[in-house]
């Protein structure tokens, strides 16, 4: 027989007797975890609450992969609360991957500054893909597919400035260019926090949505940190 909810929370889950309970809602560290290679980015809650968060590759998804979870994506506030994890680990972090977010690169230097920066892959390739879509649209109503195909190959080539979609690709590259070339001397990806964000959605269905911030990140601490 399994216990009632409430009595597993207030009783046997020690959730009353956790040490970051009081501030839980705002932000829990957990700085025995962080690692050289780790992962920032930022998920959301059933209630719309969106929550950075910071973890350790090394862990694979699995516990002690979450380093920290604070609520907003505002960089002054999650900084501000990164650097309770200490200057001297935060010094022993070598690479922080994040997506192409301008916000979360400022927090990944300010919070881990001995960090290298790396932008993960999927997200330019993404961009990559969405400007090649909408030529390929565009290009799709104006004759043959043959045809199309040459009209293609001569835009890329001669004019490519002419479509926005690779203006804007060509802006990123400028804006993230050390990021972008980081990868391919580490080839790391921003999977770890991908499987994290997964998890979170998973249990969050699981549950059907999160009633109780505070006790929902009771347990995924349990679970991840």
């Amino acid at each position: 027989m399994r216990p009632r909810p409430k009595l597993y929370k207030e009783k046997l889950s020690g959730y009353r007797q956790w040490h970051q309970l009081k501030h839980a809602e705002e932000y829990v560290l957990h700085d025995s975890n962080i690692g050289e290679n780790l992962s920032i980015d930022e998920t959301s809650l059933s209630n719309g609450e969106v929550y950075t968060v910071v973890t350790n590759k090394a862990a694979k998804g699995r516990k002690g992969a979450l380093v920290a979870m604070i609520k907003g994506v505002a960089s002054d506030n999650v900084i501000g609360k990164l650097k309770r994890l200490g200057l001297s680990k935060r010094r022993k972090v070598r690479t922080v991957t994040a997506d192409l977010s301008g916000s979360m690169k400022h927090i990944a230097s300010k919070a881990f500054p001995s960090a290298e920066q790396i932008s993960d892959r999927f997200h330019v390739q993404q961009l990559m893909s969405q400007a090649i879509d909408e030529m390929r649209i565009e290009l799709r109503w104006e004759g043959t597919a043959r045809l199309n195909l040459a009209r293609w190959y001569n835009r890329v080539a001669e004019s490519g400035s002419d479509f926005r979609s690779f203006n804007t690709i060509a802006a990123t590259f400028y804006e993230h260019s050390d990021e972008i070339i980081n990868y391919f001397d580490n080839r790391s990806t921003n999977a770890s926090a991908e499987s994290i964000n997964s998890k979170i959605k998973a249990f969050q269905a699981k549950l059907h949505g999160v009633n109780d911030t505070k006790f929902f990140i009771f347990r995924l601490c349990n679970l991840y940190a």
